[in-house]
């Protein structure tokens, strides 16, 4: 992979995720202060793990039988940033839950043709696309720190408001444009009877027979739960006690992700693949319990 096609790449990657961590990290502030209670926030985030088990579908029977991967990239997140837009000043607790279904419909997909287009140009994707991929980590980081800038030099209450949404919203307009520019991905299953049991991951239920397979699966499920609390609520609760740039100080979590990606192969090597989960769920576990002692010692 050249220099050039690296930073296509790279950028892509970029606003991919920079689309994401806009509106996702700050959204149960906005929902809080429209009047949302905490279980109608965690319907709105629900959407988002609809349309990402839907997904796959599409792209298995759309997107990798019959169009290139970077145009229907481009379309959906022309048509998501429209629809995002749109519904960025809904009050409306349904309509609010129904629009952002149809834009997690469109985005969830260009998670995985991100990936398509990437490993179609790279010769050696195990030693390229971790170099590409942690630029959508640096997306997400630079969409918390855009919107702690513009709290503290512009608008206070930006967390609480819909502004996050409509950034968003415009970010994925410019990476739908920009996806047309990228280097061309064919589909890669053209002519090719897809059944239904692919479509469906049929064989990859098939391994949860094997023991450690479904030992895997399990804990991936459980460590799951509390993620989805700290995306639905960490912002809502960091802003309750007043704290101040928490979009920003969130991102601190990815700039550590940054450093353990680059770390992991020490890991992997003195601790091994079961030490290494066991000590990173560990890990979520302390940190829920610190959460726990703060929220107990407000005043």
């Amino acid at each position: 992979m050249d220099a050039k096609t690296y930073f296509r790449l790279s950028l892509m990657m970029f606003l991919e995720f920079f689309v994401w961590g806009a509106w996702f990290v700050t959204l149960g502030t906005h929902l809080g202060s429209i009047g949302f209670t905490g279980s109608q926030i965690g319907y709105t985030y629900l959407m988002n793990n609809i349309a990402a088990i839907i997904s796959p579908f599409f792209v298995g029977m759309v997107a990798d039988r019959y169009f290139a991967s970077q145009k229907v990239m481009g379309v959906l997140h022309l048509l998501g940033g429209v629809i995002l837009y749109l519904t960025a000043d809904i009050t409306t607790v349904g309509w609010l839950v129904f629009g952002l279904l149809l834009y997690n419909l469109a985005y969830m997909p260009t998670l995985a043709l991100v990936n398509a287009v990437s490993f179609h140009q790279m010769k050696s994707p195990d030693a390229e696309f971790p170099r590409v991929r942690v630029w959508g980590t640096i997306g997400w980081i630079a969409a918390g720190l855009t919107i702690t800038l513009i709290q503290f030099k512009f608008f206070a209450d930006i967390e609480k408001s819909s502004m996050p949404l409509k950034m968003a919203a415009i970010a994925s307009v410019l990476m739908g444009l920009y996806s047309f520019t990228l280097p061309d991905t064919p589909p890669q299953n053209v002519g090719k009877e897809i059944t239904a049991g692919e479509v469906l991951g049929i064989k990859a239920l098939r391994l949860m027979k094997e023991r450690s397979f479904f030992i895997f699966v399990l804990c991936s499920l459980l460590i799951s739960i509390p993620l989805a609390f700290y995306y639905n609520f960490t912002n809502l609760f960091l802003n309750d006690l007043g704290m101040q740039g928490v979009a920003g100080k969130q991102s601190m979590g990815q700039m550590s992700e940054v450093i353990f990606m680059i770390l992991m192969p020490i890991f992997f090597v003195r601790l091994g693949v079961k030490k290494m989960l066991l000590v990173g769920m560990l890990a979520y576990a302390f940190l829920i319990r610190e959460d726990v002692i703060v929220s107990e010692a407000r005043p």
